[in-house]
């Protein structure tokens, strides 16, 4: 008879098993994930430990099991996870469109880390690619003035209608046999898997089906379509999905092949965890369903155990494990995801949302320079914290230790390199001795170490804090209104702060806690999703379409979840629609309303998450059916919320004799140790207390009470917490523990800024590419905190905010908002709106907050708003010193549409195109600055208004400590002034001279001998050049440090009024953010640090309309524009990164599929320039190519630089290739010429004419001996 059931969660370090017997109680242990000198597998080894127990006699470690009495065996496994992270996948081959070979190298162009010289990119999985000579395209465009009529006949054989009624033309047909001659080749270098992903396969997949069919002819083993494993818009997404499928699948079949071969009879059911909460027969476990497979459990653990239909809080999932912290959030209804981004690469296929931060038990402490920093580095398994007696540094796990909120005699003696020793208390004290005098040392404190550990755990905190900020709020929900699950080996000892941290006033804590993954896998049921693409607009007739196909849905899942073993009686469907505003990317998922009104469904959510609804229309993006289905196992958890009433009426106090020192309020105390096995059922047990089991600690705090109930403990906070450092009444101290509490406070205010502007903003500009900046500035407007969205922001805002704060002092009031863009006050360029908003507390001006977002189309001359013709600041568009725009609350959108209209009265000129875009995203800029305002008055009220600005004031002062260190350090290693020059284009020289004073920190940047200003667009506002100086002191620092007025504290900075980078106020400015690049290159120059990157930012665009130069008339139009990536700098030790964007800008690509279905544009080539890198020890890195074929009369621009003079190398590397621009227009004879275009141009392109942008490439570092060399693979 089968009578064992097993849920088995392999982690990272432990391997957690939950084994039910009938007529026993539960089995529950855990062993080591890795361990090959006992076994060869941790689940295979767990199931044989149980089988040992349950027929109790011994079983041989390799033994083959019987596994006849298992009824049910569920795995969660990290096999994928582990493949992706350590590289170890299956070789194959990458087919795609001809042109996009590199559509995965490239990505989405933006590097990971802002301010790391050494940029690294997540690398491209496959070995090798073919590009197939096939083509299709979408026949209109969604910008189109005058769309086609799409219901009429088709008379082109090449022209296709899909179901949705979108037409798809065949440009180019595949050629069968030159295919199956690529597909040979492979085969004939041993490639025995494909990945298989075209341009446009979501709506037109014939072309990859063909290719597959091809390839399974041929004899492929491993064939993976995009179109099938990954069913969303965009190519570079669907690339990344089927290869990371093509790369994982092979590996999850040999470890499923190889765990059942470890049975001489198989268990009834072999089931593994999926990343989107189901369970799947091995038989059909895929690569991508594995990669959250641990987590996913955790979440249907949270789900099945602390969420209850009545009570109907929703809960957020609190998971901290040794090096990282997982969040989720569960209301009822499992919260899915399409996108998740794992080891660097962005993945499409349905998974549960989970966000995973950088913090955890193993994260390492550091002092720096006067701040408490804890993470992201890691001590991992080994050596591990210090406590681990292997020489680990200090950890969180080791601050907790140190306080005594761990009991030492509850861990085994499996420590030391004999693995048999406890955990070292001494070595611990020993080390926080040492970081505590380096740390009074650097802040000219006399702090305790208790006092220091309690402050990187105050850090850490913090530090987990954020995610669920962002988990929650970010998407419109307060986190008070929430329950907090913990769980994971951390969880307890951290729950009442973290809760504390966000307002949350109840904890729950299953009793299997340390093993929720486990206990979640055994509740588990059989899931799958089905969906087919649409690509039309929401009406009547589409949805007599959408029922069809969710009918066609539901019969395919259901015979696949009954061929699984599903009882067919307990089949459950979720249909939903994949939902978006006509002319944006942002999706929403919409179950089927009980009223069947999607519509409103939609705009609910839509207006819940982002705040605002649009006048236009909606479109069904794809046709979703979920389907779940029972498999036996999962069994009804009894709630925990009746039980609690109950504590609440019994109030029976439970006291322990058992005792131990804690570090509690700033000081020792004895504090009660209760072992959960001894407190009766339905006891209360008092804060501070120490709550233990076998598997977990609890750290109650002094203001929260626990509830010891039969399957949780519930803690709850009875009070607001009474103790307060005195060194925060104090009215001029600064306590350095706080300060770097307060810094992570002011920095997670701007990060929750710009993700409220990114939610609720309308164009691609700033919601996709993620040009915009987000700060907080102290009350006479310097800078006090810019989270690090694009580099030419940083430090040039405040000169904005100064202007305006002199221009209106003492005018304005509550709920007053400004708008300025004018380079002479403060701005950058003109697209760089900024809205900036006072913060008021107590009556006063206590803050300035400020979003500045890059506007495509503000009008002007150009057809985008970086125009290359530009001469004079009033042809660029909209220029603003100063403009109220909202007053008292008021938004006064007839100013903002006067504003908009005046820039298109210049001569040659028009107003912008979309007006309503540049509304919408002013309003989302001004909810920006709202969340701001909101979250600065929380502060005050949590701290007082004095603390807080004493704690601003610090964090600038510690910000400029750090700055003069860096400046002593290298006034050492160069007592010599630091010189450079280079050069743009037109000649004109950058010219920089950089004096230290090793004494006082203090340097001198005198841009003497810069050229003058000139008659063209490449000038640059004093504020550009204090933004390079702050971005690229921060780049050379390399560590963490607050990015505010502090970093400029100890510079100063001269530069020539009249020249290049201090012009007058009438001189056109829109090339100056890619001018900052040769800023940033001769500052990096004078340092000798990295040679050149790209020196550009390539700002290409596109678009027809608007007022005609020789009639007057307004033509309606449309543009966009895009900023190009190319090659990083090589450095000591390192090849520069290929296509990529450096310096000032970090912005995203916009997807070629996005372009095409938006634009009348083919994108015919975006590829890596091989070869554009300079050769040197360490290569630079190569640029790209990027081919746009106009399919109607179209518009073109480009401005650049980079053309004449080279990306220099350093060491003896050689320089990387300038750019070159090509338009290829007809000739009389019919044919395509080359034509180059030069660095700046404007140009007007006929349907099949061509514009090509070729990018420079890095400059090279060091000459080896032998000669040059360095031309490794990109």
């Amino acid at each position: 008879m089968a009578d064992i059931r097993i849920s088995i969660d392999r982690g990272g370090t432990f391997c957690d098993v939950i084994a039910e017997i009938d007529g026993r109680d539960p089995l529950i242990f855990k062993l080591l994930s890795v361990d090959p000198s006992n076994y060869a597998d941790a689940p295979t080894e767990a199931i044989r430990r149980v089988l040992e127990i349950a027929e109790g006699k011994p079983i041989p470690v390799g033994q083959r099991l019987d596994g006849s009495r298992i009824a049910s065996c569920r795995v969660g496994t990290t096999v994928a996870t582990n493949a992706l992270l350590e590289h170890k996948g299956e070789k194959f081959a990458f087919i795609t469109t001809q042109g996009f070979r590199d559509v995965c190298v490239i990505g989405d162009q933006s590097r990971p880390k802002l301010f790391a010289l050494d940029v690294k990119k997540a690398e491209a999985l496959h070995d090798t690619t073919i590009e197939v000579d096939e083509r299709v395209t979408i026949e209109d465009y969604d910008l189109n003035p005058s769309p086609l009529d799409k219901k009429g006949e088709l008379s082109d054989p090449n022209l296709v209608r899909i179901p949705s009624g979108e037409i798809i033309r065949i440009l180019k047909p595949i050629d069968d046999d030159v295919v199956r001659d690529q597909l040979r080749q492979l085969q004939a270098q041993g490639y025995t898997s494909v990945a298989i992903a075209l341009m446009h396969s979501l709506l037109y997949p014939d072309h990859e089906n063909q290719v597959a069919r091809l390839a399974r002819e041929v004899g492929f083993k491993y064939v993976t379509t995009s179109s099938q494993s990954s069913p969303v818009m965009k190519l570079l997404n669907r690339s990344m999905s089927a290869c990371s499928e093509a790369y994982l699948y092979p590996v999850i079949r040999r470890y499923v092949d190889g765990f059942e071969s470890g049975f001489e009879v198989l268990p009834q059911r072999v089931e593994f965890m999926c990343s989107d909460g189901g369970l799947r027969q091995s038989h059909k476990f895929n690569g991508n369903e594995a990669l959250l497979s641990g987590p996913a459990g955790g979440v249907v653990g949270i789900a099945r155990s602390c969420f209850d239909s009545e009570e109907n809080t929703p809960i957020i999932g609190f998971d901290m494990g040794g090096t990282s912290t997982d969040v989720s959030r569960f209301d009822g209804k499992y919260d899915h995801l399409t996108e998740t981004t794992i080891a660097g690469r962005t993945i499409n296929v349905p998974m549960l949302n989970i966000s995973t931060v950088a913090a955890g038990g193993g994260s390492i402490l550091f002092a720096r320079n006067g701040l408490l920093v804890v993470g992201p580095e890691s001590a991992g398994a080994h050596p591990g914290p210090a406590c681990y007696r292997k020489g680990g540094p200090l950890t969180v796990t080791d601050a907790n230790l140190f306080l005594g909120r761990l009991v030492l005699s509850s861990f085994p003696s499996i420590f030391g390199e004999n693995a048999n020793e406890p955990l070292d208390v001494q070595v611990v004290k020993e080390k926080f001795a040492s970081l505590t005098a380096e740390f009074n040392s650097q802040t000219s404190q006399n702090l305790t170490p208790e006092e220091v550990a309690l402050g990187f755990l105050n850090v850490a905190n913090e530090t987990m804090s954020r995610p669920i900020r962002n988990t929650t709020e970010a998407r419109g929900f307060a986190p008070e209104s929430h329950n907090l699950v913990t769980f994971g080996g951390a969880g307890g000892q951290h729950a009442c702060s973290i809760a504390e941290k966000l307002g949350i006033k109840r904890i729950l804590i299953h009793k299997w806690s340390s093993l929720l993954s486990a206990y979640g896998i055994s509740q588990a049921e059989l899931q799958l999703e089905s969906s087919a693409p649409y690509a039309g607009t929401l009406h009547s007739e589409a949805l007599e379409y959408v029922d069809k196909t969710y009918a066609t849905l539901r019969t395919q899942i259901s015979t696949e979840l009954v061929a699984q073993g599903a009882d067919e009686q307990s089949l459950v469907f979720d249909e939903s629609l994949v939902l978006r505003y006509f002319g944006t990317d942002t999706t929403i998922t919409i179950s089927k309303p009980e009223d069947g009104d999607y519509a409103t469904a939609f705009r609910d959510h839509h207006l819940r998450e982002f705040a605002f609804n649009l006048t236009r229309d909606i479109i069904i993006d794809s046709i979703k059916v979920r389907g779940t289905g029972s498999a036996g196992n999962r069994a009804e958890e009894e709630t925990p919320f009746k039980q609690l009433g109950e504590a609440y009426k019994a109030q029976s106090k439970y006291v322990s004799d058992e005792t131990q020192s804690v570090y509690v309020d700033g000081t020792w105390r004895e504090v009660q140790i209760c072992r959960l096995e001894k407190v009766p059922k339905g006891s209360t047990v008092d804060g501070p207390a120490l709550i233990i089991d076998k598997t977990q600690t609890i750290f109650v705090e002094p203001n929260f009470q626990a509830f010891i109930l039969r399957s949780h403990v519930v803690l709850e906070k009875i009070q607001d917490s009474t103790f307060t450092s005195n060194e925060l009444t104090q009215p001029e101290a600064i306590n350095p523990i706080q300060l770097s509490v307060f810094a992570h406070r002011f920095m997670a205010i701007a990060e929750q800024m710009g993700n409220t502007l990114q939610r609720t903003s309308i164009s691609t500009s700033i919601k996709e590419r993620l040009d915009f900046s987000c700060a907080i500035f102290s009350p006479d407007g310097k800078l006090v905190a810019n989270a690090p969205h694009i580099p030419i922001h940083l430090g040039s805002m405040q000169f904005a905010i100064q202007y305006q704060h002199r221009l209106w002092a003492g005018k304005l009031q509550p709920g007053d908002v400004l708008l300025t863009n004018h380079p002479q006050c403060g701005g950058t360029h003109l697209p760089d709106l900024t809205v900036v908003s006072p913060v008021f507390f107590g009556g006063a001006i206590v803050f300035y907050v400020a979003s500045r977002g890059h506007h495509t189309d503000i009008g002007g001359k150009g057809i985008t708003s970086m125009m290359p013709e530009s001469k004079q600041l009033w042809e660029e568009g909209i220029n603003i010193e100063s403009l109220k725009i909202v007053s008292g609350g008021d938004f006064l959108e007839d100013d903002v549409v006067e504003a908009f209209a005046k820039a298109g009265r210049f001569p040659g000129c028009s107003a912008t195109r979309r007006i309503r875009d540049n509304i919408s995203d002013l309003r989302a800029q001004i909810s920006s600055n709202q969340r701001g305002i909101t979250l600065l008055n929380r502060l005050c009220d949590e701290f007082s208004l004095a603390v807080v600005h004493r704690y601003m004031y610090g964090i600038q002062e510690n910000a400029e400590f750090a700055v003069r260190e860096f400046f002593k350090r290298t006034a050492k290693e160069h007592p010599e002034p630091l010189t450079a020059v280079d050069f743009y284009d037109d000649g004109t020289a950058v010219q920089l001279k950089i004096t230290i004073d090793p004494a006082s920190g203090s340097a001198v940047y005198d841009f003497t001998g810069t050229g003058p200003q000139s008659w063209g667009n490449y000038n640059c506002p004093i504020s550009i050049t204090h933004s390079a100086i702050i971005y690229t002191i921060r780049c050379l620092v390399d560590v963490d440090i607050p990015l505010n007025e502090g970093c400029l504290a100890p510079v100063d900075i001269r530069v020539p009024k009249g020249s290049i980078l201090n012009p007058s106020p009438t001189v056109a400015v829109c090339g100056s953010t890619l001018a900052s690049q040769r800023v940033i290159d001769t500052i990096m120059r004078a340092f000798g640090r990295v040679a050149a990157s790209q020196g550009c930012a390539n700002s290409f665009g596109w678009g027809m309309g608007g007022r005609d130069p020789d009639t007057g008339e307004v033509v309606p139009g449309w543009s966009y524009g895009e900023a190009l990536g190319g090659g990083a700098g090589a450095g000591p030790g390192w090849h520069g990164e290929s296509a990529v964007n450096v310096h000032s800008t970090n912005t995203r690509n916009t997807d070629a599929e996005v372009i095409e279905k938006r634009t009348a544009v083919l994108v015919r080539r975006y590829e890596v320039r091989r070869g554009s890198g300079g050769r040197g020890r360490w290569r630079g890195g190569h640029g790209t190519i990027r081919e746009i074929e106009a399919r109607i009369p179209l518009k073109f621009s480009i401005l650049s630089d980079r053309r004449v003079h080279s990306p220099y190398g350093l060491a003896g590397g050689l320089p990387g290739k300038t750019g070159v621009n090509y338009a290829f227009k007809f000739n009389e004879a019919g044919t395509l010429e080359k034509i180059n275009l030069g660095g700046k141009a404007v140009i007007n392109l006929l349907p099949g004419e061509i514009m090509q942008i070729n990018t420079p490439g890095g400059g090279g570092w060091g000459t080896p001996e032998g000669g040059l060399e360095g031309e490794a693979d990109i």
